[in-house]
């Protein structure tokens, strides 16, 4: 029997798991690190935290594997996407890494669209300039940090630099290269007119490599810290949505994943480079070569219910909130809420707005209130999906993970407003389970991913839309998208008491 690991390198955590050749997860292990919050806004890591993480995990499953170590043939990495490590010239480690949901950078986004220019930033990478993004980053450590920005030899994203002291070779995916803003999308390489125009050397810029290319070996340092052989070969990896999309079965054309963790993702897989999406959604490279995905983001997705229980039912738990939620009927008795709690992405891009109830009514119960964020969560992300029926996609299927996949309600919710069949799947590890696959396929576990998606992911089930409630909740989004239209100028007025 054949192994391989998948390291998931999240913002609070890094996950490892050990997948057989017959896709079923054997072992896992988790460390956490810190963020550090030194000012607003500012979101950072230490690069070594996620070192001896990762090391840490793998260990402990090594420790357990109770098989030969050579059987373990590979490692591929899920990772944060948008973060900024910086190297210097011997690759040491310039400054904290700077990550995907700090947002010290709008000044650089707006320096990106004033110099590039909206229409060419659109044209070169699919994507607006957003504070999350890697290049705002690097144009803010040029103003404020200039000596750290004379000292760079290369910039790395979270898991290439795990991967960097894995193997001692530099090296990034199209997929996370996809989400720094530098890379032309459609040539598949990294701008020369974007940097040209902002002032930066694209010799910082790591070599590109397909997801499932191996990228190295184990050295002999860090084999032997974890017990592995230095005959286990690494797999370049993928960035976190792309692996979860692979994970979750998305790997053909019109394949489609709803996401509602911490935020909310609306994914969809495309076959082509070409379509224009005017840059109100995501539009990155694939793990799967030669293809790409659009994503859709709510900034506030199970955040929002979360947020909801620990203010109004604290000491509840999510099992005791939804009692009785199945019987309110949709619409929440005529109560919506926008879950822009703390701003939105899709398809607004504004980090002024704020959320609203409306139509509070004597009669409403903490159920009502709760009920009424679950549907303006998933009401949020339908905004992404009209944005990709637009374009012209049918899309009559999709795949549920994460919070909203472990409430039978919110199932049926989903599949009732978006008007679409709804399957939840029996093992549900996204980006991790995602790693796993691409190393299987770069170690020729499975032919491709296709392959590697018949063997690793299961339906476990089924829900379909209510004909009734698919129209009530066409008539109760109409309302919906009004919310955001007639509450921006409050919110921008409210915004001086903040």
């Amino acid at each position: 029997m054949k192994y391989v690991i998948g390291i998931d390198l999240g913002t609070s955590a890094v996950k490892a798991l050990l997948m057989n050749e017959q896709g079923t997860i054997v072992d896992e292990a988790s460390r956490s690190y810190p963020l550090v919050h030194e000012k607003p806004s500012y979101s950072e890591q230490n690069p070594n935290d996620w070192v001896t993480g990762t090391k840490a995990a793998i260990q402990e499953i090594v420790k357990r594997f109770t098989g030969d170590v050579s059987t373990i043939i590979g490692i591929s990495y899920s990772g944060q996407m948008h973060g900024l490590v910086l190297l210097d010239e011997n690759n040491d480690i310039l400054r904290p890494a700077i990550l995907w949901n700090d947002t010290r950078t709008t000044e650089q986004c707006k320096q990106i669209i004033e110099q590039v220019g909206q229409e060419d930033l659109l044209r070169i990478t699919k994507n607006n300039a957003l504070e999350g993004f890697t290049l705002p980053k690097i144009l803010w450590v040029k103003e404020y940090e200039p000596e750290i920005f004379k000292a760079i030899k290369t910039f790395l994203l979270p898991k290439d630099y795990v991967r960097f002291v894995m193997t001692g070779n530099l090296h990034m995916d199209y997929s996370d290269a996809a989400g720094t803003l530098l890379l032309d999308i459609e040539k598949s390489e990294w701008s020369q007119e974007i940097a040209a125009v902002l002032g930066i050397d694209l010799a910082i810029c790591p070599p590109l490599v397909s997801s499932a290319t191996e990228v190295g070996q184990l050295t002999e340092e860090f084999a032997k810290s974890t017990g592995l052989t230095t005959a286990t070969k690494i797999y370049a990896g993928g960035a976190d949505n792309a692996c979860g999309a692979i994970g979750s079965g998305v790997a053909g054309d019109g394949k489609t994943m709803v996401s509602i963790g911490t935020s909310g993702v609306l994914l969809s897989y495309e076959e082509s480079n070409t379509k224009d999406f005017e840059g109100k959604v995501h539009y990155f490279n694939h793990v799967v070569e030669d293809a790409f995905y659009t994503m859709g983001v709510t900034l506030s997705a199970g955040h929002a219910l979360s947020w909801f229980k620990e203010r109004f039912a604290e000491g509840q738990s999510y099992d005791e909130l939804f009692a009785g939620i199945d019987t309110i009927t949709p619409g929440s008795n005529g109560l919506l809420f926008t879950p822009y709690i703390v701003g939105e992405r899709t398809p607004y891009a504004d980090s002024t707005i704020r959320g609203s109830y409306i139509g509070i009514d004597a009669s409403h119960t903490k159920q009502h209130f709760a009920r009424a964020v679950m549907e303006g969560i998933v009401f949020s992300l339908r905004d992404s999906l009209e944005i990709f029926r637009a374009s012209g996609k049918d899309i009559t299927e999709m795949v549920s993970i994460g919070g909203g996949a472990k409430s039978p309600v919110w199932l049926q919710m989903q599949a009732d407003i978006f008007n679409v069949t709804v399957y939840k799947l029996k093992n549900e590890q996204g980006p991790s389970i995602g790693a796993c696959m691409i190393a299987a396929v770069g170690a020729n576990i499975y032919t491709d991913f296709e392959e590697a998606v018949q063997v690793c992911v299961q339906v476990e089930g089924k829900f379909e839309p209510n004909p009734e409630n698919v129209e009530i909740y066409n008539q109760l989004y109409a309302v919906y998208q009004q919310i955001y239209i007639q509450t921006k100028a409050l919110n921008e007025q409210l915004k001086l008491f903040r």
